[in-house]
Parts: C-alpha cells; structure tokens; sequence
C-alpha cells in the first residue's frame, strides 16, 4: 500500500461538468473501495469550492474539487472483475433501446446499478466491461438493486447533461407497476408528502416522510385486485429516493417483498404463495431528446407475470 503525499485540488472542466461527485471520484481514485470513498464524503473530507458536499451532488464547471490524501491498493493496475459470460449475455438479451447516445436497459432484479458496499460488480462496470469503445457510458439516473425494469445509460457527456436537465424539470415520464398489501382505495389517485433522506452510520440510507424533507408526489391507478393485495400502476412526478416505497408504507398499502419499509408478515404470506422479491418494476420510460419522441416499455419479470396469474 503507497500513501498519496498530500491533498490534491482538482478544477473541473467540460469533460467531468454535470457529473455525480461519487461518480467523478471512484473514476479519479481507481483503485480505491468505493466503501471508503463514500466514507470520505459522508465525513467531509471532500469537498468542492470548500463546502462539503454529498455523493449525488453534480459538478459544475470550474469547480475546485478537495481531493484528500487516500492509500491507493497496490492491486492498481491488475485487471477488474470480469462479469461472466452468461451474465453478460443476460445483459446483451435486455437492451430495449439504443441508438447513439443512449442505452435503456430492461435491468434485472438483484442486480445493483453501480458496484460498491462489497459489491464487485453492478449493471454500469458490467455494461463497461461488454463495451470499451462507449467510454463515456454514464448511468443517467439509478433502480434500486431489487427493482426491475427501465433503466436510461448516456453513451456521450452531452446526453447525460441533457438527460439529467430533463429529469431536473420533470420532463422524464416514469410508470411503475407495484403490488401492495390490500384493498388500495379507489378515491387514493395521488400521495403528497415531503421525504427526508438519513444516513445511518452504517452507510444505510433510509428515507423518511418528514415536514422538513423535499416535496415528493406519486399518482397512483388501480390496475388489478388480488386476494389480498392491488396492483397499482405508479407515476412518479417527482424522484426522491425511494419514493414509492415510502409512500405506499406512509398511505397504509406497503409494497409486497419490500424488507425495508414493508409489512414483515405480509411479505412472509407472499413468499408462502409465490411472490420471492420486492414487486416494483419500472415498466415505461417516456421522454423527447434531440426532438425525438422516446418511449420504452419493459415487459414484468416472469416471476411476477408467474404470480399475478396464479392469482387470476
């Protein structure tokens, strides 16, 4: 292990200008756990234009980034974890869109977007393992490991800029499909309520509905009545970590499989009957870049599509 010898302070130019900070630094400090890079951030010790600063901050031009002194691994420079060749063709089988700017993805249950927290490998490091010549290749927004369905990858800084602009002024229309415990009313159309972000010293986010958190609304549709639970379609006009599975535990109707904020009996009777993972999927992705009208659907997981018929 070689220690750096002092703090390193890093002008951002156009090439890195509108990217995650987290992002910027697994890239600037190859070798380096991204446990302990997320550690520096939580801790302040990185900070830009002298503010700290958290992981999903975006970088502007011209800003001064505090890079502090890091023991880099002496396995620098050794290859990276190769994904398999039956997951990469598991990934190659899940492209639902592409053209020169962007990738979506139908991403699979279980699999993390991004690599860290003692995982090697995510969707991006796969994605960049299969594709050398699209080195700009970015993820435009994140799936949580256990949610399937649509997820948007810029090939060109240009395209995630003009992505995340979209995102920023809710222009990107997301459709989620989501089974929660009961009868979901039919007058609940739309949940309003701020959602606080908390770190736990673990590293652990969670995320609460609190008067001091940021605005967060989801419209919710009736799409099918089960036994004991709805499938809902979901539409998120804002995007908040973990939002729908937030407010569906704050209206009373907590999503099935979901270990974190869900109903612990409730997920055990879905397991009994079939249903082995969180049901959240990003079923449709909808937006115009480059005055071209973009949508995508991703069909359910055969797991859930398993499910929601033997309860027909």
């Amino acid at each position: 292990m070689t220690e750096t010898p002092s703090v390193k302070m890093v002008q951002i130019d156009a090439r890195h200008e509108g990217q995650r900070i987290d992002n910027f630094l697994i890239t600037h400090l190859k070798g380096v756990p991204k446990s302990f890079i997320y550690r520096i951030l939580r801790k302040g010790e990185v900070r830009v234009n002298k503010k700290r600063i958290k992981p999903e901050y975006r970088l502007n031009l011209g800003d001064n980034v505090r890079v502090p002194p890091v023991r880099v691994s002496e396995s620098v420079g050794k290859p990276a974890a190769k994904p398999s060749e039956t997951l990469q063709q598991q990934i190659k089988d899940r492209i639902l869109y592409e053209d020169s700017d962007l990738l979506i993805i139908n991403k699979p249950a279980g699999l993390a977007v991004h690599g860290g927290s003692g995982i090697s490998l995510g969707l991006i490091e796969v994605l960049r393992a299969m594709r050398p010549q699209d080195s700009g290749l970015e993820l435009v927004h994140r799936l949580d490991r256990d949610t399937s369905g649509c997820l948007i990858l810029a090939k060109k800084r240009g395209a995630l800029k003009a992505l995340h602009e979209l995102l920023r002024n809710n222009q990107v229309e997301k459709i989620y499909l989501a089974l929660v415990k009961g009868y979901w009313p039919k007058h609940l159309r739309l949940v309003d309520a701020p959602l606080l972000k908390n770190e736990l010293r673990s590293g652990e986010r969670i995320v609460t509905v609190d008067a001091q958190g940021k605005e967060a609304l989801t419209e919710f549709k009736i799409s099918q009545r089960l036994s004991n639970a709805t499938l809902l379609e979901v539409k998120l006009l804002t995007g908040r970590t973990h939002q729908i599975r937030v407010h569906t535990t704050h209206a009373g109707y907590p999503i099935a499989g979901d270990d974190k904020y869900g109903d612990k009996d409730f997920n055990k009777q879905m397991r009994l009957k079939g249903c082995k993972r969180l049901f959240l999927h990003a079923s449709r992705v909808s937006f115009t870049l480059n005055d071209t009208l973009i949508t995508v659907t991703a069909e359910l997981e055969d797991d859930l599509k398993n499910y929601l018929k033997s309860e027909e």
